[in-house]
């Protein structure tokens, strides 16, 4: 009985230690702390009705080597695309826009250069100026790709190709 006590206390805690998830916050609690501890961030625009949304939070964002880097590089923001409250980001205040039977929030917009597909991810760097905006499910190892290629500031001296020629994700899909 004591050794399957151990071994069901050492199960849990490798798991424990073994996961991980992303530390979210809201487009405000990353612009204040990027004013602290400058990082770039990563939004993620999504709907509650999105399915590939769920998807993509689930097996990627929280895969444990993006969940890790991601914590430690970025800030992750999540931005209900159809959202009411006000956001401010820089001197400008964005509004939710009734439209229909569902709205859509103008911050997610800007981002989106009004396509608004979901789900989206835009990343930004240090100084909150927009680097890019990808639409559509992102699996893991290329997600993976593409935080290292941005978080580790190869962007501003290689083409991409080059840097996939380079790089080998530790994830295997």
């Amino acid at each position: 009985m004591k050794r399957l006590i151990s071994a069901f206390i050492s199960l849990i805690l490798s798991v424990t230690i073994t996961s991980q998830t992303v530390k979210w916050y809201t487009v405000e609690e990353a612009l204040e702390l990027n004013k602290k501890e400058p990082r770039k961030l990563i939004v993620d625009v999504y709907t509650d009705w999105c399915g590939w949304c769920k998807v993509m939070e689930k097996n990627t964002y929280n895969h444990k080597i993006i969940a890790e880097y991601v914590n430690k590089t970025f800030y992750m923001v999540k931005l209900d695309a159809e959202q009411r409250e006000d956001i401010k980001f820089g001197e400008r205040t964005y509004k939710y826009v009734p439209q229909g039977n569902r709205g859509y929030h103008e911050l997610a917009a800007a981002f989106l250069d009004g396509k608004m597909g979901y789900p989206s991810v835009v990343f930004f760097d240090e100084k909150n100026r927009r680097l890019q905006s990808l639409q559509g499910y992102i699996k893991a190892k290329q997600f993976d790709e593409i935080i290292k290629y941005i978080g580790g500031n190869h962007y501003r001296a290689i083409s991409w190709n080059e840097f996939l020629e380079n790089y080998k994700s530790p994830i295997i899909e």
